[in-house]
């Protein structure tokens, strides 16, 4: 063979690869987008035990055909906190399960309807205008192009096992370590077992690759098949970096056991792999990649069966490498994003629910920058006036964060429930925002009383706590409204809206009745009048807040409905822990 042919046919087999690639990718989107966000509510309702947990992952992985996709969902529900490592694991371990899916697809060889499955698929894509049609049509041609490479694949194989040089090069692949190692590297690299396993066996069917050499380079796929969920864990809190840890730890312990029985009995393990294919009536090309879609799938479910009776070991020696932190670390700068970051941005099935959270903690230091402010007012106190300083910078820059982040979220395509939330949140961080900067208002009215040592009567000073009072109830049950999506607050909210509207006026009648007959200094009065209006501003962005959950205003609007948030988001689920 001249150097002209190699060279074709290598570009041939990399072209196969690209699209064999492109083809499971497409296909894996179309499923995911075709089962929507009800995956994110089945995560959330059945992994209350390992064995459903274990369940839920085979299904999801093997609808969204990624079992890297799955985990790294995982590793974003567990540092959003919407999932504990004991349930994380039982999704893992079906996620190793239901990997094997697009192994057991690729071993039927469609290879001669491709084009048709193909031509489906772009009919309902490009002339049905219906969503879920289109959907479906991306999976079909996905599923068409990923055999077409298949195709293409083992048409350049076919050649290229006539070139002595390319044949050298395959059987070189004769040290078990080195598999491992192959199998390792290439995974990491396209980030996709299923994708190593269909190169494997395309090589298998040529006979260019015996199935002992294959055992070795799927137990390195086992282990190439965590980066993405490592790289995922990268940014996010130590419970996520836990769970990517738990894949991992389950994926080389497995491949440690297996590595030693092949070594010691790989010729019982191979007679047992082609027993499940003997009767198979196939050609013998199909045979050969049937066992090694059969040697991925046993691989997966005998690890499993091995080592989820030992998870809460797995867990307990993830928490020994990854240590909690000491006290004086445990309480983070609160300049730092907890929920988000460039490793969720990709995630449309967890975007909404992990920026929710962010938000609510943004809420959550307002509010008690507010609280905050006032009480450095009332009692003089300059330390809380300089923490108000503070914390409004931290405010700030989770202001910009959450809107930069929610800007690249809009890019995405996000189920639909999600979409409605999209802009709702927009305007709820702006009204979070607005209050932290009526608390700084207030400390800048604190820190002229404390300079000019003035002070409020004792009616004026009980007026203002009063209000206080109502102002903070009523944003504290606006933050539980947004939250929870939970209109038990809803009547409470209003009425402590009109009573701080009722508030604001009588206080300012009291206010000028006590200058009018010079019960009070002009300067406190100033002041006293600034604040007023301030705390009454606070509770209407913070009524702002609670509305943000209604697709229309409920005052105005009789057809309201609550914008739609899935249950995984609610504090049950956000504050579990092992």
């Amino acid at each position: 063979m001249s150097t002209s042919d190699i060279f074709n046919n290598m570009l041939g087999l990399l072209g196969g690869l690209g699209l064999f690639m492109f083809g499971m990718t497409l296909m894996g989107s179309g499923l995911q987008k075709a089962a929507g966000a009800r995956m994110r509510s089945i995560l959330e309702a059945f992994t209350k035990n390992k064995i459903l947990g274990c369940l839920v992952g085979i299904v999801f992985t093997g609808v969204i055909q990624s079992s890297s996709a799955a985990t790294v969902i995982v590793v974003s529900f567990v540092n959003a906190e919407l999932m504990n490592l004991s349930q994380a694991i039982g999704i893992i371990f079906g996620a190793n399960i239901g990997t094997t899916v697009t192994a057991q697809l690729m071993a039927f060889n469609l290879t001669r309807v491709a084009p048709l499955i193909l031509m489906g698929g772009i009919i309902l894509y490009m002339f049905i205008k219906k969503p879920m049609a289109n959907k479906v049509g991306e999976i079909l041609i996905g599923f068409g192009i990923l055999f077409i490479g298949m195709s293409t694949m083992s048409s350049s194989v076919g050649v290229l096992k006539n070139s002595p040089e390319f044949s050298d090069l395959l059987t070189s692949l004769n040290n078990p370590v080195v598999g491992v190692l192959v199998g390792t590297v290439a995974t990491a690299i396209v980030q996709s077992s299923s994708a190593t396993v269909g190169i494997l066996m395309v090589l298998a069917s040529q006979g260019l690759i015996d199935l002992q050499m294959c055992f070795f380079i799927i137990l390195g796929c086992n282990i190439g098949a965590c980066v993405s969920a490592v790289l995922a864990s990268l940014g996010g809190n130590n419970n996520a970096k836990r769970a990517a840890l738990l894949h991992l730890l389950i994926n080389v312990i497995g491949t440690v056991i297996f590595f030693e029985i092949i070594l010691f009995a790989g010729d019982y393990v191979q007679w047992a792999i082609e027993k499940l294919t003997s009767h198979s009536t196939a050609s013998q090309e199909e045979i050969l990649m049937k066992n090694v879609a059969n040697t991925h799938m046993l691989f997966k479910i005998v690890q499993v069966i091995m080592l989820m009776p030992f998870s809460e070991l797995i867990i307990k020696l993830a928490y020994l490498i990854i240590p909690d932190k000491g006290d004086e670390q445990e309480a983070e700068a609160q300049m730092t994003l907890k929920y988000i970051g460039e490793h969720t941005v990709y995630s449309p099935a967890t975007a909404i629910p992990q920026v929710v959270l962010e938000t609510e903690r943004m809420g959550s230091f307002a509010i008690e920058n507010l609280n905050r402010a006032m009480e450095g007012l009332l009692y003089g106190d300059q330390t809380k006036v300089e923490k108000v300083y503070e914390v409004e910078k931290t405010i700030d820059y989770l202001n910009t964060e959450i809107t930069n982040y929610l800007v690249k979220v809009n890019q995405l395509r996000l189920p639909l429930g999600d979409k409605k939330m999209l802009g709702a949140l927009f305007h709820v961080v702006n009204d979070f925002e607005r209050i932290g900067d009526h608390a700084e208002n207030i400390a800048d009215f604190a820190s002229t009383k404390i300079r000019d040592r003035f002070q409020f009567s004792n009616t004026a000073a009980e007026e203002l706590r009063t209000m206080q009072a109502t102002v903070n109830k009523l944003l504290e049950l606006s933050l539980e409204m947004f939250s929870n999506a939970d209109v038990n607050n809803l009547e409470s909210i209003k009425e402590l809206e009109n009573r701080t509207d009722e508030m604001e006026r009588r206080l300012l009648k009291n206010h000028i009745s006590r200058m009018m007959y010079d019960m009070c200094d002009p300067q406190a009065g100033m002041v006293f009048t600034d604040i007023v209006s301030n705390l009454e501003r606070a509770a209407d962005h913070g009524t702002n807040v609670a509305f943000s959950i209604f697709e229309k205003d409920p005052e105005t609007s009789d057809d309201t409905t609550l914008i739609e948030k899935r249950p995984i988001i609610r504090a049950a689920y956000r504050r579990s822990n092992v």
